[in-house]
């Protein structure tokens, strides 16, 4: 590994994600990258008797087939990194309670899945491991319940409002080919624009992806169209216009047929009006990132993506106490097997 400008990372072996999985809840499966996950459950209790051992069982079993794809076994398994937006993120440590590898707990939340891609890609590159796991998981009722209101409640909601998803994603990176690569990481910086609203994400995390995406293009000498798709996190309707905006002011101009965002791929709004601006969660990016986008990569249907995950590093006790939302993003860059350099 090599560090480039003063935020990116170059990894020299491009590492690869020899194995991925993706597993959602019921809502998800409605939606329309419903035939790119692995399995979807039928209800949101994912047959557990809380949703926090939902939660944990959706990351155990998504793990689980990761690992069976990329042919290994969990005595192979030298390192998990992991995390989620539970409080002493219980997810993740519960789950690597049964995963067994040696385990190093991230928080950056829903920025999360490519912060855990970036370090595990790291660790494989600097020859720290021949497999390391990555992954997170986000559930609807256990988020509700934590910073906003219990699903019970019935409580009315903006429409800047966005809808946590159900689904856990995860990745097996190796030393060995095998997959797409991982070739940079670029690691983002707080931002903080004043925005106090929980109920308008969007808004606040839209600063820091578009931080770190001007930060990966002075790093690394790029520009948006040396990339098929640019996605970011989970900024949803409002959080996407806002980043479009700032970009152009960065001097960054990015055609709309470049830039996504998951938050707006994972639900269609019109016929599921409850995900209001878009879907938002640690598990956002995780799923349609190790579902969706990897299955397209290894179709040759996408050459190169640039993710950049979105995380609003609140709590409920800042809220409470009128603090501002920090904000974090993280941008991975992965690459097709025949992708030059």
């Amino acid at each position: 590994m090599r560090l480039t400008g003063s935020q990116t990372w170059v990894f020299e072996s491009k590492p690869a994600i020899i194995g991925a999985s993706a597993v959602v809840g019921p809502e998800e499966g409605q939606g329309p990258l419903a035939g790119d996950f692995d399995f979807v459950y039928d209800n949101l209790e994912i047959d557990e008797k809380t949703w926090e051992k939902a939660e944990r069982k959706l990351m155990e079993h998504a793990s689980a087939l990761a690992l069976t794809h990329a042919g290994i076994s969990r005595a192979d398994l030298q390192f998990f990194i992991g995390g989620d937006l539970m409080n002493q993120i219980i997810s993740s440590t519960f789950a690597a309670r049964r995963i067994g590898a040696p385990y190093l707990g991230v928080f950056g939340a829903c920025s999360t899945s490519m912060e855990s891609l970036a370090l595990a890609a790291l660790i494989v590159d600097a020859g720290g491991a021949d497999y390391a796991l990555a992954g997170t998981a986000s559930h609807n009722c256990t988020v509700e319940k934590q910073f906003r209101y219990p699903t019970e409640y019935g409580a009315q909601k903006p429409l800047t409002a966005q809808y946590t998803i159900t689904g856990s994603g995860t990745a097996v990176v190796s030393s060995r080919a095998g997959g797409p690569r991982v070739t940079h990481a670029t690691i983002g910086r707080i931002q903080d624009l004043g925005v106090k609203d929980p109920f308008n994400m969007g808004a606040a995390m839209a600063p820091a992806a578009a931080d770190t995406i001007v930060a990966h293009f002075r790093d690394t000498g790029r520009v948006p169209e040396d990339y098929d798709l640019i996605v970011t996190g989970d900024l949803a309707s409002v959080g996407h216009s806002i980043v479009l905006d700032l970009l152009n002011r960065a001097g960054v101009t990015m055609s709309e047929t470049v830039l996504n965002d998951c938050g707006l791929m994972i639900y269609d709004r019109d016929k599921q009006p409850f995900a209001m601006a878009g879907g938002s969660g640690c598990g956002c990016s995780a799923v349609v990132t190790y579902g969706h986008i990897l299955k397209k990569i290894k179709k040759g249907e996408l050459n190169r993506v640039l993710v950049v995950a979105t995380g609003a590093l609140l709590s409920p006790l800042s809220y409470q106490q009128g603090e501002s939302i920090p904000c974090i993003a993280h941008a991975v860059a992965l690459e097709s097997e025949e992708a030059k350099a």
